[in-house]
């Protein structure tokens, strides 16, 4: 079966459906998976593939890394509420790639999990057409926006973007920095860029920037800030798209013996524990990781049951104020 499914691009799911529940997959895909069923010469078991249609207590999960706080709280809260309910997570990371990710959707589908939750809005097309033939609830986590899937449960990363470089300009700083990693994949941090480089466009404001190629650290967040901070137009106030980042600036200021926050304002993403602990201590946006993790939860239950509708809901984000500006 898992030979048929690769020959017709499909799911392992989807090929089983086709033979026990023709009705639940459309004509054009049952006539490929028949075609490359003679070309394999493959006979279909209907008993075992009765049984593999069912689906499991099981709920898959596709986190870009699970290197990040962020994900991590969530993926807590989602598992506890599906826990207490006799199911169980099974998680995989996809490295910011998104033809990894379709790999990894395609393999976790053929386990029959009863719901599969994915983080953002940025999918590959077989991704997509993988889901969409299945049929299984999907929840969309982390972003919130318009022609989900299925469902959607997030916030928007452009209004953290904007949030910050509004708060920047309120404070007559006249030239902004901003430091971000610029993983291919790694869209939400790109949206708060984008967000950001708007409201200072709209504030007329000087920008200067310095893009990261690799993972968000200390040792980025301390090249970064030495870049900046060496140019000619010397940034006034920094926004950095990683909590990490941030932190690095902040060790790197000083050993450079600039001050934080009389010389330059410093800001990160994530909330991560060290931001209050620090000192000065970093200002931040903190997402709503674990409200997000708990409702993705409580919507899937819900689906389980027939209960229920796809939904979009915005959960907002806190935009917390301490003494690096």
């Amino acid at each position: 079966m898992a030979d048929v499914a690769r020959m017709a691009g499909v799911s392992v799911t989807t090929v089983s459906r086709s033979y026990n529940e023709p009705d639940a997959v459309s004509e054009k895909i049952r006539l490929r998976i028949a075609e490359a069923a003679r070309s394999l010469a493959y006979v279909p078991n209907v008993m075992a593939g009765s049984l593999a249609a069912a689906r499991s207590k099981t709920v898959a999960v596709v986190v870009p890394t699970l290197n990040n706080s962020v994900f991590a709280l969530m993926l807590e809260e989602l598992g506890g509420v599906l826990n207490r309910r006799g199911y169980q997570i099974m998680v995989s990371s996809s490295d910011y790639v998104l033809e990894r990710e379709e790999e990894l959707v395609k393999s976790l589908l053929s386990w029959s999990p009863a719901g599969i939750v994915l983080v953002g809005r940025h999918h590959s097309r077989g991704t997509l057409r993988l889901l969409v033939e299945d049929g299984l609830p999907v929840v969309e986590v982390g972003e919130y926006l318009e022609g989900a899937i299925d469902s959607n449960i997030g916030f928007s990363h452009r209004d953290v973007g904007r949030r910050i470089g509004r708060h920047f300009a309120d404070l007559d700083i006249g030239r902004l920095g901003l430091a971000l990693v610029a993983l291919p994949g790694d869209h939400r941090a790109a949206d708060r860029a984008v967000g950001f480089r708007e409201a200072v466009h709209e504030a007329g404001l000087h920008l200067e920037e310095f893009a990261l190629s690799e993972r968000a650290s200390s040792k980025g967040g301390a090249t970064a800030f030495a870049d900046l901070m060496g140019r000619p137009e010397r940034p006034q106030a920094i926004f950095f798209s990683n909590d990490m980042l941030c932190l690095g600036a902040l060790f790197e200021a000083g050993r450079l013996g600039i001050r934080v926050p009389d010389d330059v304002k410093l800001c990160g993403y994530g909330d991560f524990d060290f931001a209050a602990t620090s000192s000065p201590s970093l200002s931040s946006v903190r997402p709503p990781d674990r409200e997000i993790g708990r409702r993705a939860g409580e919507l899937l239950l819900e689906r389980f049951q027939g209960e229920g509708a796809p939904v979009s809901i915005n959960l907002g984000f806190e935009h917390i104020v301490r003494a690096s500006g």
